[in-house]
């Protein structure tokens, strides 16, 4: 019998996601993968597994999963969630917590929640999914219909298939992620056409608080707020993009690019938002607030140069569980001598 999760509910958008496709933007494939990649390497890091290894993208609410393999272990990270796993015995269900690993067995069935504090969770898996690569990456390009599990978002009734049919047993491990919130203000250098607007507006716009509107998906968000005047019209001779520009079209509401940009555009990008601050901006969602802070090119290398000291020094945030949610703690209770005696309520008449 091959190792899966079964899907009994997707989600709102749950999709399988690496760190991206690397080497065909040539070709008008995006780059694409995780929207936060330092949450997935985090979930990563908890299971064991290389910072690299395909997990689920999880936006707004999560799936439901049945866990049909001898043993699975898995960590989620990125929001506060609510998340309950029912055993084949209905009375046995608990509450887990995120930013730790967990070990999961056969029978069991994993509800996640609505997500809080972030629009994205990441689930990793330790071994990873035994999915095919497509151009080198596991991520799924949806726009595209390629890569991923069967090229879309997850629906009720796939079955994942997994590496490993059981995991190891040993001590689990949690994450300290209190640095992983959400930025208020996002650092951004200008861009490549920030002379089609003026000064002055150009210094408006980096002081403006924007809300993310209801058209955000995985290309990008737009921005609902004071519009943005061009100087110099808003058609430019197509150029390349990359995740984090800014786009103002013609409305003059500005265009946040996401993971699976478009490789070009035809609009002025009056900024970009620094690659340190990537990961915070994959966690805006529909209905966040956020504001963008200019920088200059030499505080975006020393803030770009922190931040992959900061990922490299993750493996210090990790700790063991000393306190753990025991998956055994119904046979262990069953095993357990409770009651020490027993009374006869009649004999005390």
């Amino acid at each position: 019998m091959s190792a899966t999760l079964r899907v009994l509910a997707p989600g709102l958008m749950t999709t399988v996601q690496d760190l991206g496709r690397i080497g065909y933007q040539r070709f008008g494939i995006p780059v694409g993968g995780a929207l936060d990649v330092l949450s997935l390497r985090a979930a990563n890091l908890l299971v064991g597994n290389p910072p690299d290894v395909g997990g689920l993208e999880i936006i707004a609410s999560g799936p439901t999963l049945a866990i049909e393999a001898e043993s699975v272990r898995v960590a989620f990270v990125g929001a506060d969630i609510g998340l309950s796993v029912a055993g084949e015995a209905p009375i046995f269900s608990f509450d887990i917590r995120a930013n730790r690993s967990m070990l999961l067995r056969r029978g069991d069935t994993l509800r996640v929640g609505s997500l809080k504090g972030s629009s994205t969770l990441y689930m990793a898996v330790e071994g990873g999914f035994d999915i095919a690569p497509v151009m080198g990456s596991l991520s799924t390009y949806l726009r595209g219909e390629l890569g991923g599990f069967r090229g879309r978002s997850l629906a009720a009734g796939d079955a994942l298939p997994l590496k490993r049919s059981w995991a190891p047993e040993r001590a689990e491990l949690a994450l300290d992620t209190a640095d992983f919130a959400p930025r208020r203000r996002l650092r951004a250098l200008e861009g490549p056409q920030s002379d089609h607007f003026s000064e002055e507006e150009r210094a408006t716009f980096f002081g403006r608080d924007y809300v993310v509107g209801p058209g955000w998906n995985r290309m990008g968000m737009r921005l609902v707020g004071e519009t943005v005047r061009h100087s110099r019209g808003y058609n430019v001779t197509s150029d390349g993009i990359v995740r984090g520009s800014i786009q103002i079209p013609g409305d003059g509401l500005p265009i946040v690019l996401l993971a699976e940009h478009q490789t070009t555009g035809g609009y002025p990008k009056i900024g970009a938002v620094i690659s340190a601050d990537l990961p915070a901006l994959g966690r805006l969602g529909a209905g966040s607030r956020v504001a963008f802070e200019r920088v200059s090119l030499e505080e975006a290398e020393a803030a770009g140069r922190a931040h992959m000291a900061f990922v490299e020094r993750l493996p210090s945030r990790v700790s063991p569980v000393t306190a753990a949610w025991s998956h055994d703690l119904p046979a262990r209770l069953s095993e357990t001598n409770l009651v020490s005696g027993v009374i006869d309520a009649c004999a005390w008449g």
